[in-house]
């Protein structure tokens, strides 16, 4: 198999809300429709679509779980230095989300932290 893309299909509440969130981070919108909105994430263009919940569980059978308090995955952003990991924990709590772990250097040469979107939704800020 060769894939040409991977994307990430996530549920939140509330469509406005989430659009908010991604917009006040800087990531640029994939568009928007009565289910989902969409944001490219990086330079090489990720794409996350964050649908309704009900939207999303009407077409897949399984059981999604709340992100408050389950994690499948987390998502990992790359920063170039210490200042923009200090930068992002700034600028997510401005726009809403929550710090689960304060920046802070771990490892040999590591730096970085932990954050949940509106909905739960888990990425780690990183710096090495």
């Amino acid at each position: 198999m060769k894939p040409k893309k991977i994307w990430s299909n996530l549920t939140v509440n509330d469509l406005d809300r989430t659009t908010k969130f991604y917009t006040a981070l800087g990531f640029k919108s994939n568009g928007r429709n009565e289910d989902l909105t969409s944001f490219f994430i990086s330079e090489d263009q990720f794409v996350m679509h964050f649908f309704l919940k009900d939207a999303l569980t009407a077409n897949v059978e399984m059981e999604i779980s709340d992100a408050h308090t389950a994690n499948e995955i987390v998502f990992t952003l790359s920063a170039e230095s210490k200042d923009e990991v200090d930068q992002w924990a700034k600028e997510v709590e401005q726009a809403g989300g929550k710090i689960v772990s304060q920046p802070k250097a771990f490892g040999a040469g590591y730096y970085g932290f932990l954050f949940a979107d509106p909905d739960g939704h888990k990425f780690n800020v990183f710096y090495m």
